[in-house]
């Protein structure tokens, strides 16, 4: 038993038994007899044993160690990768639902400026030039207002393209 532990742990930590040997203090070879049954460590050694392979020597001694079989590290690897999946699905509806609620405000927002513009009907033509702060006042009212008739309907259809291509697919 405590052959096919010790090997089984071993195998599991990813030690070879080169690096076991160099770790207890021993050649190679003793591993390689401990392994396979030829002798036993006397008891300080298999108290070391333990501590390098992390393993109570309860265990080591117990019962015996199944190495892990090919088919359960796949099929442990697809259950992490199919709960990564699961995660990034996850953020992938988050971000669709944000980028969504994000081009309808984009849309509401166009659009009440867009009012208020055509409501004010220009107020700033009214205004008297002559005063220089006025003067910038109302230029800078109308060069807002002249860039943001040209670019709001670019703006609003490409918020719609957005809010379509991100709405929630049936």
């Amino acid at each position: 038993m405590l052959n096919e532990n010790m090997k089984a742990i071993r195998k599991s930590k990813g030690l070879s038994q080169e690096e076991l040997a160099v770790k207890l203090n021993v050649v190679r070879q003793t591993i390689s007899k401990w392994e396979q049954g030829l002798s036993v460590p006397d008891s300080e050694m298999l108290i070391s044993i333990s501590e390098v392979l992390e393993t109570p020597v309860s265990i080591l001694l117990g019962e015996t160690v199944m190495e892990p079989k090919a088919d359960d590290l796949i099929k442990d690897i697809s259950e992490k990768l199919e709960i990564i999946n699961l995660q990034l699905a996850q953020r992938k509806t988050v971000r669709r639902k944000i980028l969504h609620w994000f081009f309808i405000s984009l849309c509401a927002v166009i659009v009440t400026i867009y009012a208020v513009l055509a409501a004010s009907n220009s107020p700033y033509l009214s205004w008297n030039y002559r005063d220089p702060e006025t003067a910038v006042m109302g230029a800078a009212f109308h060069g807002f207002e002249w860039l943001f008739v040209r670019l709001a309907p670019v703006m609003l259809t490409g918020a719609i393209v957005g809010i379509i291509l991100t709405r929630k697919k049936v």
